[in-house]
């Protein structure tokens, strides 16, 4: 269970895969959840469905626990309701704000082990993952297509599509000729490192190449979960609200680089870029930020740069491991 948003997590228990990597094919939760996985391992349409079963036996410990409230008594029409103030950061009806963090402590945990196990095999591999996040409707994909086909010349590429269904995104990538990989989450909405274990299974990837990670659309829940990647990177457009970052502030914080899409249609919107990057900047004052559009090409070549830079160092790596 994510205990951010209470869609189904799968387990991460389970043996080894290739690679030093696991699988899990039966699966046991101290914490009562039950999780059958029936993996859908299609290999000519490369599609992995994930559909979870859940049994959830709810703790009625403290059934009455109410939500922080801020109160202004002048001013009723302001009053907020937080859900968000408690120990968890997160309220889940019928359970206890030290079972949620529990079990969150718990599914983390579990994820961290599979990612590591990913960030090995990118490490032994020489390859660059990035996981690309933002909200439904930012233009991922269509930055991903452009990126493919400005890049395949200089690079071996792959890509891992997320979406809770279809595989819509996935034929639109094998379209410009790279290798891509369906995963379906069902009602998930984020992908998890055993996911990205499984299709690594699948996906032929390349020493010293690029794997595209793109994850659902989904502002929330992404950003805790470590897929092993070297880099998040977060896509904002224009069509937004410049406010974003501050509104959805973990996100922002676990991203590397900011991509505002859409620059084409800044001279339509009322949109205020100045403000949207302070927002960004006082979440992660770190944060690398470009202005691009996928459809004109605007600031898509530093974004190559930062790529460039990123591969060669992944392959230095991995040929001093080799030589050592």
């Amino acid at each position: 269970m994510c205990t951010v948003c209470g869609c189904g997590t799968p387990s991460q228990d389970g043996e080894k895969l290739k690679d030093g990597r696991r699988h899990a094919h039966e699966h046991d939760h101290a914490h009562g959840h039950s999780h059958p996985h029936e993996h859908d391992h299609a290999h000519g349409d490369h599609v992995h469905s994930h559909p979870h079963d859940h049994d959830h036996p709810h703790d009625h410990e403290h059934p009455h626990h109410h939500a922080h409230h801020h109160h202004d008594h002048e001013h009723g029409a302001r009053e907020t309701h937080d859900y968000g103030a408690g120990l968890a950061g997160v309220h889940v009806p019928g359970m206890s704000q030290e079972r949620i963090v529990q079990i969150e402590r718990d599914i983390l945990s579990k994820n961290r082990s599979y990612a590591e196990d990913n960030r090995g095999f990118f490490a032994r591999k020489g390859v660059l993952a990035l996981n690309f996040v933002s909200s439904p409707g930012s233009g991922k994909t269509s930055l991903l297509v452009r990126a493919i086909n400005d890049l395949k010349a200089r690079h071996a590429l792959a890509v891992i599509e997320g979406d809770q269904q279809t595989s819509n995104d996935a034929e639109r990538i094998r379209a410009t000729g790279a290798r891509a990989i369906q995963v379906n989450t069902g009602k998930g909405c984020h992908l998890d490192a055993h996911m990205v274990g499984h299709a690594l299974e699948t996906l032929d990837v390349a020493d010293d190449s690029l794997l595209f990670i793109e994850n659902v659309g989904n502002l929330v829940c992404p950003a805790a979960f470590d897929l092993g990647e070297a880099h998040k990177v977060v896509l904002l457009s224009a069509t937004e609200g410049e406010d974003k970052p501050a509104k959805y502030p973990d996100m922002f914080a676990a991203a590397d680089l900011m991509l505002l899409n859409k620059s084409d249609l800044l001279p339509h919107l009322d949109f205020d870029v100045g403000a949207c990057l302070a927002h960004a900047l006082r979440v992660n004052p770190n944060l690398q930020t470009l202005i691009v559009s996928a459809k004109t090409g605007e600031g898509l070549e530093a974004f190559y740069a930062w790529i460039e830079a990123r591969a060669a160092l992944a392959r230095q790596k991995a040929q001093a491991r080799k030589a050592g």
